[in-house]
C-alpha cells in the first residue's frame, strides 16, 4: 500500500514538521510504502485558470515544475495524507498552492453526486483522503469549517473515504501517535 504525505508547513511551523515524523514512522510501522513532502522544498506555480490540463493536454498541467510530480503520485497512491496547520478554517498556502494544481486529476465534465453538480472522475482509481489539522488551541468555528473543507475536497476528488483531524500542536510524541493511530482506525472503519 502507498500513502503520500504532503506537508504544509511553512519554516517557522515546526510542531507541523515533528507531527509529520510521527505520521512517517507511523505509516512505515503499519507497513505502508509512505513518502513524505515538505512543500515549501518545492517548486510550486499558483494555478493560473487557464484550463489547459483540462482541454489541450488532458491530466497534464502547462507548468514544469513539481506540480505534475505531485499531482502523478497522489492518484498513484492509495492513501493522501495532507498534514497542514490551520488557517482559519483552511489549509497552509502551501498545501491549498498544491491542490489547486490537482485540478488536472479531475474531467471537466460534469455529473450529479447527492444533487450536486460535480467535476467526473478522469481516472477509475483515486486514493482514501487523510487530513490533520495543527492548531494551538481548539476553536469550534475554526475546527467545524476545516472539517467541511476537508469532507468538500473528498468529494471533489472523488476519495472512497476520507477522515479530517484536528490535533492540538502542543501534544507530545506519545499524543501524536494516539491521534494517528485513532485517524488511521476511523478511515479504516469507513464505508
Amino acid at each position: 500500500m502507498k500513502a503520500l504525505i504532503l506537508n504544509g508547513a511553512k519554516t517557522r511551523d515546526i510542531e507541523v514538521d515533528r507531527f509529520q515524523e510521527v505520521l512517517l514512522e507511523e505509516l512505515k510501522g503499519l507497513q505502508w510504502d509512505a513518502d513524505a513532502v515538505r512543500l515549501r522544498e518545492l517548486t510550486v506555480t499558483h494555478c493560473v485558470g487557464c484550463f489547459e490540463c483540462w482541454i489541450k493536454t488532458p491530466g497534464i498541467c502547462r507548468f514544469k515544475d513539481a506540480g505534475p510530480w505531485i499531482a502523478q503520485s497522489f492518484i498513484q497512491s492509495d492513501l493522501a495524507v495532507f498534514v497542514t496547520p490551520v488557517t482559519f478554517g483552511g489549509y497552509s498556502s502551501e498545501l491549498k498552492k498544491a491542490l489547486d494544481r490537482a485540478i488536472c486529476l479531475i474531467s471537466p465534465h460534469f455529473i450529479k453526486i447527492n444533487g450536486e453538480v460535480h467535476h467526473q472522475a478522469r481516472y477509475q482509481r483515486y486514493p482514501r483522503l487523510l487530513v490533520f489539522g495543527l492548531r494551538e488551541h481548539p476553536c469550534g468555528e475554526s475546527d467545524a469549517i476545516f472539517r467541511k473543507l476537508v469532507g468538500r475536497n473528498a468529494l471533489n476528488l472523488h476519495a472512497p473515504a476520507h477522515h479530517a483531524a484536528l490535533v492540538q500542536s502542543s501534544l507530545d510524541r506519545n499524543g501524536f501517535q494516539q491521534r494517528i493511530q485513532a485517524s488511521l482506525n476511523t478511515l479504516e472503519g469507513s464505508p
